[in-house]
């Protein structure tokens, strides 16, 4: 792929109100690019929009869109098609978690869940990236989660919706690879952000040691501008060995380790975990 030049970009990022979705328009715009920044917070997108703009002299458009409502994609085309711009770069990076035993959840936020992690993420690629693979430029990224590469007990649905955003992206790498578009996914592991905060406990990330946002964009954008870029990438040294090992060892063993894991009684003290509920 050709060097990237970011100020002749358009770049349209879900989830762009906080955590790595503002750090990632920070800097894009900084780099010079225009921007389309989706999330549900009005307030605080347009604050982030007329900060860019007043920053960096970029281009940005807020868009309000709860990305959980459906028909996302139809949505965000009709939208910047109205404000008469070309977008040339997406980051599907909205979503959210939660947390707990399956047969207690609300059935109504898991719908939402899987809305926004799973729907939201097809229907905004299937919306912008038949045009990029027609012009034979332009990148796209979803934002996975190194709880796609496991299962993961007390956070099963959203295990499984990163699981289906990897597998749905590095399947787009292949089919994308003659067309002059860089697709990728990106798995950040425990990070500081919002999210632990709307899934509604710290045990959602066990405790583990935390990247910032800043972190993670400095990963995405390091890869989105390798020459050949693989389908998918790894935040954090830490974060790529663990998967590394959980490709070795049995899907048993490793549902019950992440299952010891997500024990808030592990994490509060509270109880000892019994011989066989750890690993």
């Amino acid at each position: 792929m050709p060097a990237l030049d970011y100020r002749n970009q358009t770049i349209l990022i879900t989830g762009a109100s906080s955590g790595i979705g503002a750090s990632f328009a920070r800097a894009l715009a900084g780099r010079g690019s225009n921007l389309v920044l989706v999330a549900r917070r009005r307030d605080r997108l347009e604050a982030l929009a007329a900060e860019l703009e007043q920053a960096h002299a970029v281009r940005v458009i807020a868009i309000t869109h709860d990305l959980g409502s459906g028909s996302a994609g139809a949505f965000l085309s009709s939208a910047v098609a109205t404000a008469g711009v070309r977008v040339t770069g997406v980051i599907n990076n909205a979503g959210f978690g939660t947390y707990g035993d399956f047969v207690q959840e609300d059935p109504d936020r898991l719908a939402e869940e899987v809305a926004v992690d799973v729907m939201a993420p097809v229907q905004i690629s299937s919306a912008f990236l038949p045009g990029m693979v027609h012009d034979g430029e332009g990148f796209l990224i979803n934002v996975a989660s190194m709880a796609g590469y496991t299962p993961t007990p007390r956070m099963a649905v959203y295990g499984a919706a990163k699981a289906f955003v990897l597998s749905f992206t590095e399947s787009l790498w292949a089919e994308t690879r003659a067309s002059g578009v860089t697709v990728f996914a990106l798995s950040p592991g425990a990070t500081s952000t919002e999210f632990n905060s709307v899934v509604g406990t710290e045990d959602a990330t066990a405790g583990a040691r935390m990247r910032t946002a800043d972190d993670v964009v400095a990963t995405a954008l390091a890869h989105l501008e390798r020459p050949n870029p693989g389908p998918s990438v790894i935040d954090g040294s830490a974060n790529r060995l663990s998967a590394a090992i959980g490709r070795v060892i049995s899907r048993r063993r490793t549902t019950m380790m992440m299952h010891w894991l997500t024990d808030p009684a592990r994490r509060n003290r509270s109880a000892a975990p019994t011989a066989t509920s750890r690993p």
